[in-house]
């Protein structure tokens, strides 16, 4: 594709109608920073979209695409302390909850039990929905109709950003099954994968992490982040 045709390519992809937008607010907890930013989800944003499309749109607003994974049933509660996050649902639905830490080990007790701290949220996911996680904001992906809690990273890694060439060469062989979702990152950013209390008393320093120019998928637009996250 053409320089030319691509940024047409990308505009039409960009004239949507008016975009669904959802806000958590998540205050802190004892083990999570969370974050002053509300979490964003547009439900059905990207639904028929295809990777490569994604891919386009949100580098094209200076987010990095790093992995595609295939979720198996259950993970552990995690944050990431120096980045924003943007993830997108590529196929299927789970159960997501966000802003409260794992408390024991037991995958089981942690996600169906009492294994975690009070609060939180937790979203249904579907195809198409995107979110976007602000730093220190807690996640976690469950009941995805998969028997096992292993996970299937498509992409050659999954923390570092996935160059255009990288994503040529994977493109043709990734099949889209279960639940899959697309992680993507503010250009420049780093990336770290936190639990429950490594930043205790140091919460100031994940709010401090910079807001970025633009959303992945809304660009400029103050009907996303660059509106939303004041």
């Amino acid at each position: 594709m053409t320089s030319l045709s691509l940024s047409h390519h990308l505009d039409i992809i960009k004239m949507t109608q008016p975009v669904e937008v959802k806000l958590y607010h998540l205050p802190p907890t004892k083990l999570i920073p969370n974050s002053k930013h509300p979490l964003i989800q547009y439900p059905g944003l990207n639904k028929d979209r295809s990777l490569k499309d994604v891919y386009n749109l949100y580098h094209s607003n200076g987010w990095n695409t790093q992995w595609i994974i295939k979720y198996g049933s259950t993970q552990q509660s995690h944050y990431h302390s120096t980045t924003h996050e943007c993830m997108t649902v590529m196929s299927g639905s789970a159960t997501l909850r966000f802003g409260v830490a794992d408390t024991v080990e037991d995958l089981e007790e942690n996600t169906h039990g009492n294994g975690k701290e009070e609060g939180g949220i937790e979203i249904q996911a579907n195809a198409g929905d995107v979110f976007i996680i602000p730093a220190g904001v807690a996640h976690k992906t469950f009941d995805t109709g998969v028997g096992t809690p292993d996970f299937e990273i498509l992409t050659p890694a999954y923390d570092r950003p996935l160059e255009e060439e990288d994503f040529d060469k994977v493109l043709p062989d990734i099949k889209l099954s279960g639940f899959t979702m697309m992680g993507a990152y503010p250009l420049g950013g780093g990336w770290d994968f936190k639990v429950g209390g490594e930043d205790a008393g140091v919460y100031e320093r994940v709010w401090g992490v910079a807001k970025p120019a633009k959303d992945p998928a809304l660009g400029e637009s103050v009907d996303g982040l660059v509106g939303l996250w004041k």
